[in-house]
């Protein structure tokens, strides 16, 4: 059997419930781990984790490039890039429009990277 034919089973990045517990409870499975690994890696980078916050936060849920650009003492190449890789990472959704491309997050991944995230305080992860 070829690689190609071997897929990841999907999870459904845009679900309302979370896709696995989170982390503090139970062992994030491999095929889950491998999905999500990249939208962790995209935000890893500064530049990046700024621009996410930006269009996460913009008015009208929606970021401009040309909105974009001058908040960075970057390169409009540069900046370009790290959209890609945030769109690649399944972060984001793009749609150009005349000359601009405007940015909009992908709420379902955000929910299930933060539900991965989340953390109860009980008394017992609270001794640690």
């Amino acid at each position: 059997m070829s690689k190609q034919a071997t897929a990841l089973p999907l999870i459904d990045l845009n679900a309302e419930a979370p896709c696995c517990p989170p982390l503090a409870q139970r062992r994030v499975p491999a095929e889950t781990a491998a999905v999500l690994a990249p939208a962790f890696k995209a935000l890893g980078d500064p530049v990046r984790l700024q621009l996410m916050s930006m269009i996460a936060s913009a008015e009208d849920g929606e970021a401009c490039v040309c909105d974009l650009t001058p908040a960075f003492e970057l390169s409009g190449p540069t900046i370009s890039h790290h959209l890609k890789t945030l769109r690649e990472a399944g972060l984001v959704d793009a749609e150009r429009r005349g000359t601009w491309v405007y940015y909009r997050a992908r709420p379902g991944i955000m929910r299930q990277l933060a539900a991965l995230l989340a953390f109860d305080e009980t008394p017992a992860a609270q001794s640690v």
